[in-house]
Parts: structure tokens; C-alpha cells; sequence
């Protein structure tokens, strides 16, 4: 997961850095990502140190004994949910298609209440949707919400 996070940070910093914006006052475009991909490596060194001082124990089987072990079902969830985000967002829009990447993840985590979490990601995804369109002047798709797909 850390690598996974330090990829995806890296690949943020990387395209803020390569965006083209002009002469665009601050913020400017560049800024939100750049702040996300730093954060993001930071956590990523942040959660690797971690996951090497303090191991979760892993269950003996068949003689062997491992220091460290991935969950890749957990794995699964999150990197499905992301690819589904990105191949979906054109169609059903940011909203549902924010609420389907948040409920993938926090069922990948261990969230075993599907109704709350889709119930915080509409929320959360609709709350995204205004901040970057009416704060930022974005323009975030609507999907099928917005009547276009």
C-alpha cells in the first residue's frame, strides 16, 4: 500500500508539474495536486516506516512464518474502485462516480456497513463537487445526473 500511494503521489506531482497554466494567478491549477502528491509521499514514507518498525502478526501456516503480509483483497477493493472511477467518471459523473471510489475503499478497509458509507460518500462526493465548481470554478462532469453521458 505504500508503494501503491507513493506511485499515485508521484504521478500527481509529476502532472502538476507538467501542466500547462499559463499566466493563471495563485492558486492556479497546479496547486491543489502538488499540495495532494506531497502530502501523499509523505504519508507513503510515513506508513511504510510504520508497517516496518511495528509488522501486524501473521497466523503460522504450514511451518511458515512471515514478517510481513499484504491483504490483497483490501487491495483489490481500492484498486478496482479506482480503475471503475476513472472508466466511469465520464458517464455517471463526479458525484456517483466519487461515491463509488469512496465506498469501494472503505469497504477495502474493513467497513462493514454499506448503506452508511454510500450515505458519507454521496455526501462527501457532492460536498467535492460544489467546493471544486463554485469555489475553484471548476468544471467537474455531471454524468448522468446533470442529464449528459
Amino acid at each position: 500500500m505504500p508503494g501503491l500511494l507513493a506511485a499515485f503521489s508521484l504521478f500527481l506531482v509529476i502532472g502538476a508539474g507538467l501542466l500547462d497554466a499559463g499566466d493563471t494567478e495563485f492558486p492556479g491549477p497546479r496547486f491543489v495536486p502538488m499540495i495532494l502528491g506531497a502530502v501523499g509521499l509523505v504519508l507513503a514514507v510515513l506508513l511504510a516506516l510504520g508497517v516496518l518498525r511495528t509488522p501486524e502478526p501473521v497466523a503460522e501456516t504450514a511451518g511458515q512464518n512471515y514478517r510481513t503480509h499484504s491483504d490483497f483483497v483490501a487491495l483489490g477493493w481500492v484498486v478496482g474502485g479506482f480503475l471503475a472511477f476513472a472508466l466511469l467518471l465520464p458517464w455517471l459523473g463526479w458525484i456517483l462516480a466519487g461515491a463509488l471510489l469512496f465506498w469501494c475503499a472503505a469497504h477495502g478497509f474493513g467497513s462493514r456497513r454499506p448503506l452508511f458509507d454510500i450515505l458519507i460518500a454521496l455526501f462527501l462526493s457532492s460536498l467535492i463537487y460544489l467546493i471544486f465548481g463554485t469555489g475553484l470554478g471548476l468544471i467537474l462532469p455531471s454524468g448522468i445526473l446533470g442529464g449528459g453521458f
